[in-house]
């Protein structure tokens, strides 16, 4: 009997990559001026990723690549998702980022508290006081 660990790989691979992926996203939405920029960066990563996929004589390789090739693609939509939950008071906003303070500026939902990061009390959010 011969194992086959090509699913094994492509579970590991799809963890993996939408966990970095969901962390990414976040950390550079918050920290970049302009969304296009990153956004380029992430499809030609994607792009990049799937193209090796399509080269590769190993199927466990190309699984693994096909994989975080799509998450990466999957990735430069969710900046601009990210930026729209930021704009509707979801995720927390960077007052250092100058896109993040005009977001702030115009949008009354936004806040940069992480309601993530916080110990419930049980009460309202705006009666809360935290940093």
């Amino acid at each position: 009997m011969t194992l086959n660990g090509t699913g094994l790989i492509a579970a590991l691979c799809a963890f993996v990559g939408i966990w970095l992926g969901h962390v990414t996203v976040r950390k550079v939405e918050s920290i970049s001026p302009t969304l296009w920029i990153p956004t380029l960066l992430f499809i030609g990563a994607g792009l990049g990723l799937e193209f090796l996929c399509l080269q590769s004589a190993d199927r466990s390789l190309s699984a693994g690549l096909g994989i975080l090739g799509i998450t990466v693609l999957w990735d430069a939509l969710e900046l601009t998702r990210q930026q729209r939950r930021v704009r509707a008071g979801h995720a927390p906003a960077n007052p250092h980022n100058p896109r993040h303070a005009r977001i702030l500026a115009e949008y009354p939902a936004a806040t940069p508290l992480d309601l993530l990061k916080r110990e419930p009390t049980g009460a309202p959010v705006e009666e809360w006081g935290g940093s």
